[in-house]
């Protein structure tokens, strides 16, 4: 490779070299990712090449790297990080919709932990000026989810809803939405986020032996739905024994019981994936109005994604963290 001072890396005049997040194997975060540099070339016809400013990472990027869901070797290196916030640099020959110097959100994509990528643009909305790229990043992929749960248990008004893990990242968005759409909110969660829960309209209850009884002592009325964001029996047990109708208890994790009647709901495609790509407008909408609230518990530098995937079930963070490359 040839190096020169106008074009050291002898690349073509529009590539760019981006550092990259990624994982040479499976195992603990801290051991497995390292920093890499790749050429980006020049997008295609429909895609844009986004300049990232904030990478969101949620729970999955840490089950995928430890090999949670798998260990195919044919899959490696993987790339880690679902949502972005970023500035559009460059855009192929069709893309009419945006232009250079747009500040947009990416979701879903994969390998978001970097400082350049590369996308389709159909995968591009536009960023509200008023949420910050580390909000917008952050909202993404748990809102969507958040937003598919409600859907698909059809929260309405009048519905009292019980929200297992309220304070998580998912769990803050459904109670926030759910009390958006007039429904009565349960949320349960460690007393230390009792307090914040009450801020956001729910009425929040502790884990633990007597859930059930302990919900039962503080609804407004008859439970008619659950979301589960948990995946414990203890979630839901009590979901069962409290909603009637077992096809309005839907979970994102307890993907062992389906036997049980109960709703999974993954985004993988389909109506889900539909629901969540329809929500990402409302949820920014929301966020720029004030009326949705995310919380970024700690950012990092993209040096640091292997410790901040790390950190993700380490420290339980009630809030997002949130990757600045």
């Amino acid at each position: 490779m040839s190096i020169s001072e106008e074009n050291p890396l002898d690349v073509e005049p529009s590539a760019v070299i981006a550092r990259q997040a990624v994982a040479l194997g499976y195992g603990e975060p801290t051991e497995v990712i390292d920093l890499i540099t790749a050429e980006l070339p020049s997008p295609q016809d429909d895609q844009v090449r986004v300049k990232v400013r904030a990478v969101g990472l949620n729970p999955v990027d840490a089950t995928v790297v430890r090999g949670f869901m798998g260990t195919d070797e044919s899959k490696l290196p993987l790339h880690p990080g679902y949502e972005l916030a970023g500035t559009v640099e460059a855009i192929g020959d069709e893309v009419a919709d945006f232009g250079v110097g747009d500040e947009v959100v990416v979701y879903p994509t994969t390998g978001a932990l970097a400082d350049h990528v590369i996308v389709d643009a159909s995968r591009l909305r536009r960023r509200p000026a008023e949420v910050s790229p580390e909000i917008a990043a952050g909202l993404l992929l748990a809102g969507a989810t958040a937003a598919d749960t409600l859907a698909t248990a059809g929260i309405t008004a009048g519905d009292v809803v019980v929200v297992h893990g309220g304070a998580g990242a998912v769990g803050v968005v459904a109670v926030q939405l759910a009390t958006r759409a007039g429904a009565a909110v349960i949320a349960t969660a460690s007393p230390r986020n009792h307090e914040y829960l009450k801020s956001l309209g729910a009425i929040p209850v502790a884990y633990g032996a007597g859930l059930a009884d302990r919900i039962r002592e503080v609804t407004p009325g008859p439970v008619t739905a659950a979301i589960d964001t948990v995946g414990s029996d203890e979630a839901i047990d009590v979901s069962l024994q409290l909603v009637p109708d077992h096809s309005r208890i839907v979970s994102i994790a307890a993907f062992g019981r389906a036997d049980d009647g109960i709703v999974l709901v993954s985004g993988g495609g389909g109506q889900s994936l539909q629901h969540r790509l329809d929500a990402i407008d409302d949820l920014l909408a929301a966020a720029a109005d004030g009326s949705l609230v995310i919380e970024v518990a700690r950012t990092y530098p993209l040096d640091d994604a292997a410790q901040a995937i790390a950190d993700l079930s380490a420290r339980h963070p009630r809030g997002k963290l949130v990757v600045i490359p």
